[in-house]
This record gives C-alpha cells, structure tokens and sequence, in this order.
C-alpha cells in the first residue's frame, strides 16, 4: 500500500497512550519499541510480501532479512521470528517447504529462534516474518534526531523495485542481477553493528516507500531538511538501463506522488536517476545520519566490512520544514 493511503487511514486509529509504549506511530518508526522494565524493552516488527524471484529458498532468504531489518535500523537484537505464510494449496508443497528452509535459515543466522507461525490457503504465494528483539531503552535509535550538518550515509545500493520489475517482464534475468539479489538476501547485522557502534543521530533501513520516502521520515521526525547528492546515490548495475525501458514498479508512482511536493532539484539532476530516488525496496539499507566528525571513519569502516559500496549522499541541513533539496553532486561544503 503507498504511504499516502496509509497515512489517511493511520491518522483515523486511536492514539495509543501507554507510557510504557516508546514509538509512535505517526512517527515512521520503523518497529514499535514497548518498555517490559528499566533497562529492557521488547521491539516488535511485521513484514511480507509476494515471490520476487523465482528460488522459492531464495524468496524466503529474502523475506527474512527484510523483516529482520527494522529491528537493526532500531539498534536492537532479534530474539524471536514467527512465519506468515500465504500459499496456493494447488501448488507443490514442497515450493512451501523451500520458502520455510530458506527464512528459517536467516533467523538463525541473526541468533533468533523460530516459534512457529500462521499459514491460510492463498491464491498468490506470500511469506514474511513477524519478529522480536530486545534493547535496553537508552540505545534505542529511532529516526528522529538528526542534527544540521550531519552527514547522511546509505548502506546499501538501490535499484531493487525496478530490476525485479524487469524480471517479471522478462527484460532481465536472475544471473544478471545476480549482486541485487545477494544484498536483499544479506543481512543488516553487521552494517548496524558498525554504525551504533559509533555516533549515529538518527538510522531507519530502505524498503517501500523509497530512498527518498525513507529519508523524508528522518527530516520529518527531526525537523531538519537536507541536500541529497544524487550522483553519489550508489545503484545496482542495470538498474538506470531498465528505468529508461520503462520498468517502473508501481510503488514508485505511489511514493513520489507522496513525497515529490517536498522536494527541489537542481537542473543538472538526471531525470532519470531522479526516478530511482523513489524506488521502492525490498531488503533494502540502512540510511543513518552521522555526526560531520567522524562520519569518514565509519564509511571506511563500512566499506572494508559488510558494505563495501556504501556511500554519503547528502547533508542534513536547516528545518524546520522536511524539504530534500536534490542536486546531482555535492553543494555543500
């Protein structure tokens, strides 16, 4: 569903006022965080989807590390996983036990235990993860606090919505995008592990509402805006050669119509990276907002480690209103 439609109905829900509960909501966090005691709350996530690529263990690998991931935007450890699962009862059961295999293998690769799940007869295959983990209150990150000057770091290339597009329309194979498919099925444990091991203002992870939806929650919650280089924006190879052959997933529609009123480009912007600015992702990174002194030392940390194409992309600049201000290269010194 676009975050427009969400957003409406969202704002029509009762306001939730325990004051053990430690997110919002309307905030865009990205788990909600609810205090069990001083020094430890539960935060809880929910994520699935339909098949993106045609391994059934692949397709679970993925849903798993992309549920998984709003726990790490959140600095927290995964403790438990349950499966939801939608599956056609005409198809070979088998494909089923696959998908299983493939998540189950990424819960245990994040440390948690699998408790079980739900599963209901569908017409369209779909799997996901509902998850848990565990913080102590006072390391919780969340996507407010970013500070003007801070610098924005992604960890992870986008492109991820538009080459499964092109899969689907058999404009590309699998082989071909071969890198994409690794990073969605590659865990934010490590990448998260660096950054809160520093200084980080403010973190969420890339998925569907875009790069750009994504960082609009972050200057909206920190009430800042920022310059965003949208040439240092890092893509998966193909992806701007099948955005110009038309291979735009509708999500992308829904997302810029949302955003796009917050944003202003310089005239040097290729329209077309443009596009892939509101991509939506699946498994996609972790965008966090760095302090300016010391934010070189984590990206090469990132780098030599589990993110080797990570980039900064933009600075956080003056508020109070959440505008992205996108120029192809950096402006702001």
């Amino acid at each position: 569903m676009g975050p427009g439609d969400l957003e409406k109905i969202l704002s029509k829900l009762p306001v939730e006022t325990s004051p053990r509960l430690l997110s919002r909501i309307d905030q865009g966090e990205d788990a909600g965080v609810f205090l069990l005691k001083d020094n430890l709350a539960i935060v809880q996530t929910l994520d699935f989807f339909p098949p993106m690529v045609d391994d059934p263990f692949t397709f679970g690998e993925i849903a798993a590390a992309n549920a998984l991931s709003d726990i790490y935007a959140m600095g927290a450890t995964p403790v438990t996983a349950m499966n939801i699962v939608g599956f056609p009862c005409s198809l070979d059961m088998e494909i089923l036990e696959e998908i299983l295999k493939g998540g189950c293998g990424k819960v245990h690769e994040a440390g948690a235990v699998m408790l079980g799940g739900h599963t209901v007869d569908d017409e369209e295959p779909k799997y996901g993860l509902s998850v848990t983990g565990t913080i102590d209150p006072v390391d919780i990150k969340t996507v407010g606090g970013a500070l003007e000057r801070d610098i924005i770091v992604l960890t992870k290339p986008i492109g991820t919505g538009i080459l499964t597009t092109s899969i689907k329309a058999e404009f590309i194979t699998e082989s071909e995008i071969a890198d994409a498919i690794e990073s969605m099925r590659t865990l934010n444990r490590k990448a998260s592990e660096i950054l809160f091991s520093h200084d980080v203002h403010a973190c969420t992870d890339v998925t569907g509402f875009g790069l750009i939806g994504h960082l609009h929650d972050i200057l909206k919650a920190g009430g800042v805006s920022c310059e965003l280089w949208a040439g240092k924006v890092p893509l998966f190879e193909h992806t701007l050669e099948m955005a110009s052959m038309g291979m735009m997933p509708g999500g992308l529609y829904r997302n810029r119509k949302f955003i796009g009123h917050w944003e202003t480009r310089g005239e040097d912007v290729d329209p077309l990276l443009l596009e892939c600015l509101y991509d939506p992702q699946t498994s996609g990174g972790l965008l966090a907002a760095l302090p300016r002194k010391g934010a070189q030392d984590t990206l090469e940390e990132l780098r030599k480690g589990p993110c080797p194409e990570a980039q900064a992309i933009g600075v956080i600049t003056k508020g109070p209103e959440p505008f992205v201000t996108i120029q192809q290269e950096c402006a702001t010194q």
